[in-house]
């Protein structure tokens, strides 16, 4: 952040402006010499008005343009099978702006990752169905969330992923009829962390993003000195609004961050140093062209605290979501972003130590979820939805059951007002 500073003009023995006594004045001669004494006397008046008035106001911070939630109300999802398999682990999700008519109807057609490692079926994401209450202004609700349609992940070879082989946690929709997932790897068998790309109709494997090697374990045991960490790789996934274009014939951009430190950036004294990876698609080659660090703040008696989804707003901005688990049971909470001024970390082997003179994105609370007065579950997905009556966006937010009988698919509707 830029610093401004003003020092003030003093006025001391040694100035070469001096007041001379009054009482000189009435000396003078003529009229003239009155009229040019007083006029002398205005000048030096005004200058030391001027030299002793405060300094101006320092200019705003234009870092964050002014930005605000407002929960609208939340919807928890019935345990159900979608054509026989359960339907859980929604961990990423978003929106299809195409998807359903919002001119005949008020419903809204998303798409959620289910984190299933192709356990309970096969690795697989969902079409979902949100309705909403949209007639009064002032009372916009979710009113039900329907399952429409499952599509499996097929691998390259045409065959769906085998059990284990797949920790798929984060969804984007591109602007090329297709969704990129993100999966953690399973770091303790020796499967890394990747960022594919899936046709969105049948879910067939198009390529994928390449991976810096920094990020793939060295070692699938207590050997491991570099890498994601186990269940701890990729989580957040997000393509930049701003550059989509019809059929994706322009570049576009895509952000990926890891849900807790590398294995080389772990640092007892300064914990929750995350990477973000920034790509840049241009004809189908996905080219890496930055990376920075994003800090996590640390919440007191958690056990459980990470970057569980990043969303670009456009203007340059984010939202971040991190999600942490104590004594008091779930927590969340929604995070401004500015990476402008961010350092670009791609040539940092490691944040341990040596690493204040990098400058991480910056972030602003935004909203603390555990003061809504409701029940927060494993929050993981966060997406921009469709504008409101009252011309704001709306944003979805979803939680992970784990296909656990005591967690809930929660879902959250929040309006952003943003001014850019």
């Amino acid at each position: 952040m830029s610093q401004r500073w003003h020092k003030s003009q003093e006025l001391n023995q040694n100035s070469p402006i001096k007041i001379t006594a009054l009482s000189n004045y009435w000396d003078f001669k003529s009229l003239g010499d009155r009229i040019l004494r007083l006029f002398s006397l205005a000048l030096i008046l005004l200058t030391i008005c001027t030299a002793c008035a405060p300094p101006p106001a320092a200019a705003k911070d234009r870092s964050f343009p002014e930005m605000s939630l407002e929960f609208l109300g939340d919807y928890q999802l019935p345990k159900i099978n979608f054509e026989g398999v359960p339907v859980g682990g929604l961990s990423g999700i978003t929106y299809d702006s195409k998807g359903i008519n919002p001119g005949t109807s008020q419903a809204y057609r998303f798409y959620a990752i289910s984190d299933d490692p192709s356990e309970n079926g096969e690795a697989r994401f969902y079409s979902l169905r949100l309705d909403l209450k949209l007639g009064d202004a002032t009372n916009i609700r979710l009113k039900k969330v329907n399952v429409e349609a499952v599509t499996s992940l097929k691998k390259a070879d045409g065959q769906t992923f085998s059990w284990g082989a797949i920790n798929p946690e984060g969804i984007a929709l591109s602007p090329r009829n297709s969704v990129f997932v993100a999966s953690e790897g399973v770091t303790h068998v020796g499967i890394p962390p990747f960022v594919g790309e899936f046709d969105l109709k049948t879910g067939n494997w198009r390529g994928e993003l390449p991976i810096p090697q920094r990020y793939i374990p060295d070692a699938s045991d207590e050997k491991q000195q570099q890498g994601v960490l186990d269940n701890l790789g990729f989580e957040s996934l997000t393509i930049d609004p701003e550059t989509f274009s019809p059929g994706g014939l322009d570049p576009f951009r895509l952000f990926v961050a890891t849900e807790a430190p590398l294995m080389q950036d772990l640092d007892p004294e300064n914990p929750g140093k995350i990477r973000i990876l920034h790509y840049i698609l241009v004809n189908k080659t996905p080219q890496l062209i930055s990376e920075n660090l994003y800090t996590l703040d640390q919440v007191p008696l958690s056990i459980l605290n990470g970057l569980t989804e990043l969303v670009t707003v456009g203007g340059g901005q984010f939202l971040s979501l991190e999600r942490s688990f104590g004594l008091s049971g779930y927590g969340a909470r929604i995070y401004q972003v500015a990476v402008g001024a961010a350092t670009d970390t791609s040539r940092i082997k490691s944040f341990k130590g040596g690493s204040s003179v990098v400058e991480p994105v910056r972030k602003k609370l935004l909203l603390d979820l555990s003061e809504l007065g409701i029940p927060l579950y494993n929050l993981e997905g966060m997406t921009l939805g469709p504008r409101l009556p009252d011309g704001s966006q709306s944003l979805v937010l979803v939680s992970d059951d784990s296909f656990d009988e005591a967690q809930k698919t929660q879902f959250i509707l929040l309006s952003l007002k943003a001014k850019y």
